[in-house]
């Protein structure tokens, strides 16, 4: 009794609490009944209200001194604070535990069976089936995920269960450490989704990006289970040059799927099985989903009793306004890989429809003139294709200048439309009809400020 309120009584201080990964794992150790104080300089929603209403901020906004004292059992540092942080300072002279964020997970589940979920795009997805699944099918489990998912009220969990699902992202892992996150985590199984150059501001060149991957290959320990996407040619090579005995690799492919009148059905042993996600990349995915819940002891049979009932993760292919034959959804694509596969997905999901796609240039690889030529021909699949960045967010990230001519050469699709005026987009958008249109809203942001629920409705009435 004693050590359980000793656990329960630890006092946890976050440096910059408010990011989306960050502000969740707070929400998530509160639960368990640590206590838990944070700070930040700048704070957002919905992080704000959640944070506020459980009381886990400080008086002011900013960083302050005052927060750091000996009582604390660790200090949780976000990437949003940089290495001068004066909090931080004051930590590193007291001598405090101070852990990254993916440290501080690993710390939480080193008794656990760790399971990672990697690649360059749609581990979210991949996660988020994995833990549908597994509730549905009553395993206890905790988990860490990028987005919000039906059914879960936060992007983490820590608790006495036995498993964590992880997803795990290559980017760096604190302002301190230039180390990818997933390295810490140490898992016991992995699936890897494909391997696509993404983070050029960190990986200045493609080998350098693949190298974080073969480095989290080989950290694989005897008897563990490498789950991987065969038909990734960059991974599959990868895969082919590591010769280990000692580990089960399982390669997995595209799952056998149908299209009938608008609706996708997974094909199971002659069997159709109705799902309400769907696009080629959505059908890797789901195979890698299942291989995962097999070997954490779920069948076949349950696995796809469960899957019927995945709605998805927030802002993946996210269905935000629907009447008649208009259809908005919004994605998180930004990637090139990632901007290809979602297009092709919508255009094959309705073929008879036109497809209007809108991409927002908003991460730093996306506005980097020496990336653009990457974005090359991924439009393809589209009908009318639009591109919106902000010079301001340009300059912002200190990168050299971009213009509307730049992306136009680099991106190779006739008639592409670029904006750098957000409300001329919404304009432009307002003033097509969208009879028989799907209208795809592409950003890791929102188009410098658009309620794109409230816009995505407004469309719909054209």
């Amino acid at each position: 009794m004693f050590v359980m309120l000793q656990i329960n009584m630890q006092k946890v201080h976050f440096i910059a609490i408010g990011g989306s990964a960050m502000h969740n794992l707070a929400l998530a150790l509160h639960k368990k009944g640590y206590h838990i104080t944070g700070s930040d300089d700048e704070i957002f929603e919905p992080s704000l209200s959640r944070l506020a209403a459980k009381n886990l901020l400080s008086s002011k906004m900013g960083w302050d001194e005052n927060n750091i004292h000996p009582n604390l059992d660790a200090v949780i540092l976000g990437m949003h604070a940089r290495a001068d942080n004066p909090e931080l300072q004051k930590a590193n002279a007291l001598g405090l535990k101070i852990f990254s964020y993916p440290e501080y997970i690993f710390e939480q589940s080193k008794n656990k069976q760790r399971v990672v979920v990697a690649g360059s795009h749609g581990k979210t997805t991949i996660t988020s089936m994995i833990l549908h699944v597994l509730k549905m099918q009553n395993k206890k489990f905790d988990y860490l995920v990028g987005a919000n998912i039906d059914g879960f009220d936060e992007m983490v969990q820590l608790s006495d269960a036995p498993i964590i699902v992880i997803e795990g992202d290559e980017y760096l892992d604190s302002p301190t450490n230039r180390t990818p996150k997933f390295l810490f985590y140490k898992h016991h199984m992995t699936a890897i989704s494909g391997i696509a150059w993404d983070h050029i501001n960190v990986f200045k060149t493609f080998d350098e990006y693949k190298l974080q991957f073969e480095r989290f290959i080989n950290q694989t320990p005897k008897s563990g289970v490498l789950i991987y996407n065969e038909d990734d040619k960059v991974l599959n090579s990868i895969i082919k040059g590591i010769k280990r005995e000692d580990i089960l690799k399982v390669a997995y492919q595209e799952h056998k799927s149908k299209i009938k009148d608008g609706n996708t059905f997974l094909i199971h042993d002659e069997t159709k099985i109705p799902v309400s996600f769907f696009g080629e990349h959505n059908m890797y995915n789901v195979n890698a989903a299942k291989e995962i819940c097999i070997r954490l002891g779920v069948s076949e049979a349950e696995f796809y009793e469960s899957i019927i009932n995945f709605k998805g993760a927030a802002n993946r292919l996210e269905l935000l306004a629907h009447k008649e034959n208009t259809f908005i959804y919004k994605d998180f694509a930004h990637a090139p890989s990632k901007l290809e596969a979602t297009t092709k997905a919508v255009a094959k999901q309705y073929p008879k429809h036109t497809i209007v796609a809108c991409l927002e240039l908003h991460t730093f690889s996306s506005l980097n003139k020496e990336f653009l030529s990457q974005y090359n021909k991924k439009f393809d699949s589209v009908d009318i294709a639009v591109v919106y960045f902000n010079p301001e967010t340009v300059k912002h990230k200190k990168l050299p200048p971009i213009t509307e001519k730049d992306i136009k050469l680099a991106f190779g699709k006739p008639k592409l439309m670029v904006f750098s005026d957000s409300e001329r987009m919404q304009d432009f958008l307002k003033s097509m009809s969208h009879k028989d249109s799907v209208v795809l809203l592409m950003s890791s942001g929102n188009f410098d400020g658009i309620n794109l629920k409230d816009f995505a409705k407004q469309l719909t009435e054209k």
